[in-house]
């Protein structure tokens, strides 16, 4: 068990060389499916100012780029192997000034207030401390009517979560009804919820 969760926590911040394993593996395959699948749900405007927290191994960086293509994307991840990868993957937007990405946490958003058109959270709120806190600083540095767009691989609801929660430290799987109450309680509204029955997986958007 001990083995298991420090190769499994890289999931939550990728260190060393499981950790590289892990942030090319979340650019692909099902978790790509997934992303594509969430981002069915959500209109994305050419010229959006897009921030995407957690930002991983920087491949939702990208597709984000190509739905704002006048627009800009920033990520932020604290884990610095993340942060690596993702300029690696983004390095031509990056040059072309619509891209940047740094190192810091979803507690304190290093972000003008009302700077963002919209925020995403990609396989990651499970993750984030203190999380009424982070989803406050997501409302501060939205714009009026901007909005919070979360996807999540599980929707808490399988049982598998639990197996999960107890390998990885600090990892909490919402369930939908969760995570409209803590949006609601942090002057979120007009909260949606779409979920995949065969995989269950989550997308939640919210407006400020």
């Amino acid at each position: 068990m001990i083995i298991l969760s420090k190769i499994f926590s890289n999931a939550r911040k990728p260190e060393g060389f499981f950790g590289r394993m892990m942030v090319n593996g979340m650019n692909g395959g099902s978790h790509a499916k997934m992303a594509e699948w969430g981002l069915s749900y959500i209109t994305i405007s050419d010229d959006a100012d897009i921030l995407d927290v957690g930002c991983g191994g920087g491949a939702n960086l990208a597709r984000l780029l190509k739905r704002c293509t006048k627009g800009t994307v920033k990520g932020i991840d604290y884990s610095p192997v993340s942060v690596k990868k993702s300029n690696e993957v983004n390095a031509t937007a990056i040059a072309k000034g619509r891209c940047k990405v740094q190192e810091g946490s979803a507690t304190a958003l290093p972000y003008e207030d009302g700077e963002f058109d919209l925020v995403t959270a990609f396989e990651t709120v499970y993750f984030w401390p203190d999380i009424k806190d982070c989803f406050r600083g997501v409302h501060r540095v939205l714009k009026d009517g901007g909005h919070f767009f979360i996807v999540n691989e599980d929707d808490g609801l399988t049982g598998k979560n639990e197996k999960w929660e107890k390998i990885i430290d600090g990892m909490h799987t919402y369930t939908s009804d969760e995570l409209r109450t803590l949006l609601s309680a942090t002057d979120f509204h007009d909260i949606t919820v779409h979920s995949d029955d065969q995989h269950h997986w989550l997308t939640v958007v919210a407006t400020k």
